[in-house]
């Protein structure tokens, strides 16, 4: 079941970022380095208890405190010293004896406590009950050392519960990728401001559950890099419509696409525009596969297009909004139906081949959507899958100033950006890796542009619409989850009287 994210804060924020807010609130009296450290232990000491309740009590249980060198091992020692305080039992294992003035203070409030530390051992670390991660935090620096990652390897390896502090131990904070090895935390406490890469790549697998403690640090930060959206803002987009609307009034797309052998995915787009709230959608498609898209579906115009004629034109200007690519094809066809929308000055949703032949034949335009997935997007920006991963905050900047208007880059996190504000959508869940999911998205993006959302409201309220999807239908299962399982939940979560 996917988390509620939304008691988080909305705002992102990069590394930097984070810092300079700690130096403005050190700078301007309202903590020292080492207080927003006793803060953080503090939370993290909060944390653990509550969560231990929940399993039983913490009171009979060992816990394992691994502690780096730097601020995230003096976090992990404050808070072994306020269980020491509360009389749990501790077992403190440090990475070095040595590290930095916060993390000094921290060990010797610790002794002075009473408390005692050693080494860390990875056969300690396999029999552990309770593992609270201070190792590196945000201290990463390039790969993870091999002493370090052969640690991180017994705390997955164990069966033990994880309390990661700020990150889990090899996440990197500002894209959340992995550093050749990672933490898998059960809970992540996030610090002083969530970790733009916390939040999508990786860190989504490694995070588990995620916690905030902002430390006071609110007020000290100036702008956020990025901004998290979820379910909770589409009370503010679906107004009720009026008793006297019509048709005419709720939208008209045309959605191109399904060559020989891919009508399903022109069906889905078609049928979650309907879903979405269009009033009027015509397909262009193969003449052989208007009973595959209408014999379930009547509701939807189609129009059987061998030849790219005066017909087609007509369909493409008649709509508000073209959604190209399901099912199109790289072929004669779906080209010559890609240059006819190049042609046109409608809005419009670029996926699947659409993408694939507009990384042949690059241009830049201003009032198209384009929804790559990692794949389609390494092909975009002439790339590997590797790169787009790597940091997928960089790719789609990258993509987005090479061809223009709102770019979202699908995946666990979709990162979305038109040039001015980026946003992160940690919604959905695994059973949208299943064919024809992507299709579904372009579908509802073009139905919502057309309802009169501009391009980038539509692409995020689009995601957010298809992703809280998915995690509704997946509540029968992730797997064995297909695109249609979602089209009853768009019905649901487009209808504000039923949010």
């Amino acid at each position: 079941m996917a988390q509620d994210l939304s008691r988080l804060p909305t705002a992102l924020y990069t590394q930097q970022q984070i810092r300079e807010a700690e130096l403005l609130a050190v700078t301007e009296g309202e903590s020292t380095f080492y207080g927003l450290v006793e803060r953080a232990g503090c939370a993290a000491f909060e944390c653990l208890v509550k969560h231990c309740a929940e399993r039983g009590g913490i009171q009979s249980k060992t816990v394992s405190i691994l502690v780096g060198s730097g601020n995230n091992g003096a976090d992990a020692l404050v808070c072994a010293r306020l269980l020491l305080e509360a009389g749990i039992s501790v077992c403190v294992m440090l990475l070095k004896t040595t590290g930095s003035d916060e993390f000094e203070q921290a060990l010797t409030a610790y002794l002075n406590q009473g408390g005692t530390a050693q080494s860390v051992k990875t056969e300690d670390i396999l029999q552990a009950e309770v593992i609270v991660d201070g190792l590196l935090g945000t201290g990463v620096q390039g790969s993870v050392r091999e002493e370090t990652a052969e640690l991180i390897h017994a705390v997955n390896q164990s069966t033990a519960w994880v309390l990661s502090l700020d990150l889990p131990s090899g996440i990197i904070a500002d894209t959340g990728t992995v550093a050749g090895v990672a933490v898998m935390a059960d809970v992540t406490l996030c610090f002083g401001g969530i970790k733009q890469g916390l939040l999508t790549s990786k860190a989504r697998h490694h995070s588990g559950f995620i916690e905030f403690a902002d430390l006071g640090l609110t007020p000290f930060f100036r702008d956020c890099n990025a901004l998290r959206v979820g379910r909770e803002m589409l009370k503010d987009y679906f107004a009720a419509r009026a008793r006297d609307s019509h048709k005419g009034q709720s939208g008209k797309v045309t959605l191109i696409g399904g060559d020989i052998g891919m009508a399903g995915a022109i069906r889905l787009a078609s049928e979650a525009s309907l879903r979405a709230g269009a009033g009027l959608v015509t397909v262009i498609s193969r003449p052989e596969h208007q009973l595959t898209v209408n014999v379930s579906r009547p509701e939807l115009m189609f129009w059987g297009c061998d030849l790219v004629d005066m017909e087609v034109y007509l369909r493409l200007g008649w709509a508000q909004v073209i959604v190209l690519g399901p099912g199109l094809g790289k072929h004669d066809w779906g080209y010559n139906l890609f240059k006819a929308v190049g042609l046109s000055d409608k809005p419009c949703v670029l996926d699947a081949d659409a993408l694939n032949l507009l990384s042949n034949e690059p241009r830049r335009q201003t009032n198209w959507v384009l929804t790559p997935h990692p794949g389609e997007a390494a092909r975009l920006l002439g790339c590997s899958v590797a790169d787009i991963e790597q940091d997928r905050f960089a790719a789609v900047r990258a993509m987005q100033q090479k061809y223009g208007g709102v770019v979202l880059l699908k995946g666990a996190g979709t990162v979305i950006f038109d040039g001015k504000q980026m946003i992160v959508a940690p919604v959905g869940n695994p059973g949208l890796a299943s064919g024809g999911c992507g299709d579904v998205l372009s579908g509802i993006i073009g139905a919502l542009m057309a309802q009169g959302m501009d391009n980038m409201q539509a692409t995020v309220v689009g995601v957010v619409v298809h992703g809280c999807a998915a995690d509704l239908a997946a509540v029968q299962g992730e797997r064995g989850m297909l695109a249609s399982d979602l089209m009853p939940f768009i019905r649901q979560l487009v209808n504000s009287d039923l949010l």
